[in-house]
């Protein structure tokens, strides 16, 4: 059996392992064999209302949110056939965790329901910005040229974040975990509000995906094949801000994410966005619910923020993509 055909039922059983590993670790361990029967035994035990009340929420807002920023990696690297893209080089994060900030600092709009709409709102505002600025440096000519705009665009909305968050020390502190990129303290009445945002995203990334391969032939070639290439690049964006938004909702702005997991997949999988895609949403999953899990018990009874530990890993590949591609 050929890696390709063996990636489905090994990746599929690896999330299931993850899961079981996140739901069984902490303060209060429970054993990986026993996690799924006293789930769905329930009762009013100890270990059972830690399950169910606290980890499950944070797991299924784990593989929620590196389900979306993988995907939205995968798709924003597919339609601007750009390796270096990801939602956190590009502005997207930094302007869905300002829009957040403001919202509830500045404008008090606190409500639960107005979450994925204020970080859809900024991601899309982020993204617009670094396609002006790179539309100003001369049209984007080259791969570097929207990186060094996004990471300009990133700076400026982190700035302003941080000056919104010296004017308001309480709203800051209530924030400033949230800011590192963290799960601690979801709960479902939140996860069942964002799902919906994510699995609409992920289904119109899922449609988009087979003509992000056509598209990296370039934009006349895949015309000359029936393409709408402003179509399916339009179709790429709403998912990518519907995805950003649903992440950073989630788990707030986890940086290089949807830059790690879609070059693994690529390893694995080959380069056909059909492919591509599905199991970026898989590895991402699998990488976020790890990354968390290690953050809860690496240094326990303290806590790691899951960001800190995806900026660990994601910046060095960064960098090696950047060595790669000089």
């Amino acid at each position: 059996m050929s890696a390709r055909a063996l990636f489905w039922p090994a990746g599929l059983g690896l999330l299931l392992v993850a899961l079981a590993w996140h739901l069984g670790a902490g303060a209060h361990a429970v054993p990986v064999r026993s996690v799924i029967p006293t789930l769905l035994a329930g009762g009013d035990s100890y270990e059972a209302a830690v399950i169910a009340e606290i980890r499950l929420p944070r797991a299924l807002g784990a593989m929620l949110a590196g389900a979306a920023l993988a995907a939205a990696g995968a798709l924003m690297q597919g339609a601007t056939r750009n390796p270096l893209a990801e939602p956190g080089l590009f502005g997207l994060l930094a302007g869905a965790a300002l829009a957040v900030v403001a919202g509830q600092g500045v404008f008090g709009l606190g409500a639960p329901t107005l979450l994925p709409l204020l970080a859809a709102a900024g991601a899309l505002g982020g993204a617009l910005m670094v396609w002006a600025l790179t539309a100003a440096a001369g049209g984007g000519a080259g791969m570097l040229t929207p990186v060094l705009a996004g990471a300009a665009v990133t700076a400026f909305l982190a700035a302003l974040t941080m000056l919104l968050n010296l004017l308001d020390q309480r709203g800051f502190e209530d924030l400033r975990i949230w800011l590192s990129g963290s799960l601690a303290g979801l709960r479902m009445p939140v996860v069942a509000l964002v799902a919906p945002w994510a699995l609409a995203g992920l289904v119109a990334a899922l449609i988009a995906a087979p003509k992000l391969t056509v598209l990296s032939l370039g934009d006349e070639a895949a015309h000359a094949l029936g393409v709408p290439v402003a179509r399916i690049r339009a179709l790429a964006l709403a998912a990518v801000v519907v995805l950003t938004a649903s992440a950073v909702a989630l788990a707030g702005p986890l940086a290089f994410v949807g830059l790690t997991v879609p070059h693994a997949a690529r390893l694995l999988i080959g380069t056909d966005y059909a492919r591509l895609l599905p199991a970026s949403v898989v590895l991402g999953a699998i990488y976020l619910l790890a990354a968390d899990t290690l953050g809860r018990t690496v240094i326990a009874p303290a806590e790691v923020s899951t960001g800190i530990l995806t900026a660990l890993v994601g910046a060095p590949v960064f960098v090696l993509l950047l060595r790669a591609r000089a």
